[in-house]
């Protein structure tokens, strides 16, 4: 930053893991601070968190994390909800509850996630937006530390994060959930970062795979599939398990109890989209959220990356199979299409068709014949809980979903706290059942009995046969300040400043791309595309008076300080909303990295 810029005081609606202490600037006063801005629908978002755990360890006596939650969905405006959250995902900081989006404004935010750095006297330093910032935070730590340490400035010892009480159940958070041929089930125990065997009762307990510990060999597990038979007996094991925050496949031989690793490489993926099989080991994976066995191979929802990739256990590669990695929501032939956090998968029981739980557009899609559909979504920033004709019903962020015998299928409506049926015959949504802890998934089993992973109540829940509810429910449209700008030629400049220690990379052509398109499409009148320049002259329709523009920019750096420094790729996708107004400014600034020390 060019110039000395005080940090904004903390001020929410309360504080989690200060062991009920609401914190001041002055409170953390010597320390380095790194504001979180996060909200827990978001992949990114937990993909941060996973990066600031290695710098929370290493800095542990100099710096202070501090998560800013502020909200995208309704359902994260609940208080005990996020209180869930934080335990769900080991938030071990002190949160702030921004559920009015004062301190996104006060900080400038305008992406999910976006991290601020404040200096041990209280002044902003730094600002970025997005995943990947681990190693320029840490020299920028390292700095830091250097400055204050001689300008006396900097207060070593203990930070102000007290842990809640250690919870005590079978379960913890849930994800999801499949039947073995014996009649057991299968629940990816979230929380407990393990895989357990459960009885057909969904209570008993037979065995556990893997311990209860982080990266042992499990790290929040989440979608799990069963091969078929003439798979299984080739590859070796029968059941395969999304290792979400390992970025991983691992494979179960439910017989032995063995566990392997058979896809990914342990990095988060950072690259460009190709269509050719990689090795699978090799590859580098983003946040698997579901399985499913379809077009005989393992799908995977790759919800980091807002892709469907494709598993191959015999031949041992894996490949995209949908999807560009722009979030937003567009049908049409694949693999060209936008998805937005799928998080779902369910096979129709004539196997024609994949459906597929898309979270961040609060959307029900599916694939057939090589084609993305839309049955019930309307885009990125509507949701809410209403019934009816499926151009008009509205869900709110949900996880799971479950193709029943019938051709009808069964949503996990997971932020509305419901389970719903589409009916594509009648094209009509239901409410089934409502009142439920963040339904993650369901399961039909060979009986047909209906099992919903209800996973902030820690269970898994049994349907009566039957019931279908009438709810009345509400129409939302994410809060989130939208941008105003002016109608005709506007300037889009997105902001990049390399870490310390790098420098863009040009040996293989233009270190810089910049993608932008509109929703809807006609608020754009020229500037759509792909360029090589981070700065573009957009128009925009007088006559469209708000949307979203799309954009997704990314950088590639290396280091400059080895002989064979490391290549880095910057990337930053942003659905901004905005409104047109005459009297607003003709420039969109985004930041994609800002690492400037003031």
């Amino acid at each position: 930053m060019n110039s000395r810029v005080r940090a904004p005081e903390l001020k929410g609606r309360g504080w989690l893991n200060t062991g009920g202490k609401d914190l001041t600037l002055a409170d953390l006063r010597g320390k380095i601070l790194i504001l979180d801005f996060w909200t827990f629908c978001c992949i990114n978002c937990l993909h941060v968190l996973d990066e600031l755990r290695p710098l929370e360890e290493k800095y542990g006596d100099a710096i202070v994390v501090i998560g800013v939650h502020s909200p995208k969905f309704e359902h994260e405006r609940d208080p005990v909800a996020l209180a869930a959250a934080v335990e769900r995902y080991g938030v071990h900081h002190p949160v702030v509850d921004d559920g009015d989006m004062h301190l996104w404004q006060q900080y400038a935010a305008k992406a999910w996630p976006t991290l601020a750095v404040v200096d041990p006297t209280g002044y902003l330093v730094a600002s970025m937006a997005g995943e990947g910032h681990a190693e320029g935070l840490s020299r920028l730590i390292d700095e830091l530390i250097m400055k204050h340490e001689a300008d006396g400035t900097l207060h070593r010892g203990d930070g102000p994060y007290v842990p809640p009480p250690a919870p005590d159940s079978l379960l913890r958070f849930p994800g999801k959930a499949i039947e073995l041929p014996n009649g057991n089930l299968l629940v990816s125990d979230s929380a407990r970062h393990s895989i357990v065997e459960l009885a057909a009762d969904g209570e008993t307990l037979i065995r556990r795979f893997g311990s209860e510990s982080r990266n042992d060999p499990f790290s929040e597990p989440q979608g799990l599939v069963l091969l078929p038979a003439e798979a299984s007996e080739i590859a070796g094991y029968d059941v395969v398990v999304a290792d979400t925050v390992n970025h991983q496949l691992r494979a179960i031989n439910t017989a032995t109890g063995e566990i392997t690793l058979v896809a990914g490489s342990g990095r988060p993926w950072r690259s460009t989209v190709d269509s050719h099989p990689h090795d699978a080991l090799a590859a580098d994976l983003s946040s698997p959220w579901d399985l499913a066995w379809y077009d005989d191979k393992v799908i995977i929802a790759m919800a980091g990356i807002h892709q469907l990739w494709w598993f191959d256990p015999i031949k041992r590669t894996v490949g995209v199979y949908a999807g560009t990695t722009v979030e937003a929501l567009r049908d049409g032939p694949l693999p060209d299409v936008w998805m937005a956090q799928p998080s779902g998968l369910s096979v129709s029981h004539d196997g024609k068709r994949l459906w597929i739980a898309d979270s961040e557009t609060s959307a029900l899609r599916f694939v057939e014949e090589n084609t993305l559909h839309t049955a019930v979504g309307q885009g990125l920033f509507d949701f809410g809980h209403v019934d009816g004709p499926a151009a008009e019903a509205l869900f709110q962020h949900p996880l799971g979903v479950a193709a029943l015998p019938d051709g009808s299928v069964l949503v996990a409506d997971t932020y509305n706290g419901a389970v719903r049926r589409f009916d594509p015959a009648t094209s009509q949504v239901s409410t089934v059942d409502s009142g439920l802890a963040e339904p993650s998934d369901v399961l039909v089993t060979s009986n047909n009995d209906v099992l919903v992973v209800e996973s902030a109540a820690h269970r898994l829940t049994r349907l009566a046969p039957g019931v279908v509810q009438k709810v009345s429910g509400e129409r939302h449209k994410t809060e989130r300040p939208p941008s105003h700008l002016a109608p005709g030629e506007v300037t889009l400049d997105v902001i990049f400043t390399p870490a310390p220690g790098q420098k863009l990379d040009s040996q293989f052509g233009s270190p810089l791309r910049l993608t932008v398109s509109a929703s809807p499409a006609e608020l754009l009148l020229d500037g759509e595309g792909v360029t090589t320049d981070l700065s573009r002259q957009l128009v925009l329709n007088p006559d469209v008076p708000k949307g979203v523009l799309q954009v997704v920019a990314q950088a590639a750096t290396c280091d400059v300080d080895a002989e064979y420094g490391a290549c880095h790729l910057t990337r930053q996708d942003w659905g901004v909303p905005i409104v047109i107004d005459p009297a607003a400014p003709s420039r969109l600034p985004l930041i994609l990295r800002g690492m400037d020390e003031s």
